[in-house]
């Protein structure tokens, strides 16, 4: 789904719309788990991404495969009027589209976004019936690096007290918080494990590192393991 068309030598030309752990979209040939949208923010006639990066607060994680068997052609006319329908973003994991600001989409992913909502409430205090999905957007969005969010400075202890699947920035790389250690993020996949960083700053929005506190449990790509 992620691959775009052909130049003019015949080549493969991905498209831009695979999203890195700082909300950003680029172009890239390597392939994720994971799809999702932030609405519809490209031009179905150029398949390039329109100025606007979202226009909704509603930014979900999905499922690649649909769950009634539908294909879609990735940033091309899916909607029923033959619209643009919504744009097509793909992520190396779920813990690479948390950091982003996205959660799991109730629709496809009904069970994660079930699991997410009870942490999401448990983690930030809120009542279960408090936590539907536009009050986590809210609060998602006013704390999206993409979205104009400023991340407070993390000392080594911060880091330290981190949950796992918490994302975070040291010196311009993202670096995925697992068992203790940090594996330095790309498109393509995890790095080897290292020693925490000692200072930086967070990448996953602090409600979500408290519903991962709570245990929501994201999903991994395997070269984290």
């Amino acid at each position: 789904m992620e691959k775009g068309g052909r130049d003019k030598g015949g080549m493969a030309v991905a498209l831009r719309n695979r999203v890195d752990p700082f909300g950003a979209i680029s172009a890239v040939p390597a392939r994720g788990l994971f799809t999702g949208n932030r609405g519809v923010i490209h031009d179905p006639a150029t398949k390039a991404l329109l100025r606007r990066r979202w226009t909704t607060k509603a930014w979900i994680v999905c499922a690649l495969d649909h769950p009634q068997g539908r294909r879609r052609e990735p940033m091309g006319r899916n909607a029923p009027s033959g619209g643009a329908g919504w744009t097509e973003l793909f992520f190396l994991d779920e813990v690479s589209a948390l950091a982003a600001g996205h959660r799991p989409c109730f629709y496809c992913r009904r069970a994660a976004a079930q699991a997410f909502r009870r942490c999401f409430a448990a983690g930030n205090g809120m009542a279960a019936r408090d936590a539907a999905a536009p009050a986590m957007d809210g609060l998602l969005h006013r704390q999206r690096r993409a979205a104009g969010a400023l991340a407070a400075p993390l000392s080594g202890g911060d880091i330290d007290a981190l949950p796992g699947g918490a994302m975070i920035e040291a010196d311009g790389v993202a670096w995925a918080v697992r068992r203790g250690r940090a594996l330095p993020w790309s498109f393509a996949g995890y790095g080897a494990p290292q020693a925490l960083p000692r200072e930086g700053r967070l990448l996953t929005p602090p409600v979500t590192v408290a519903a991962l506190r709570a245990g929501f449990a994201p999903v991994w790509h395997p070269s984290a393991s």
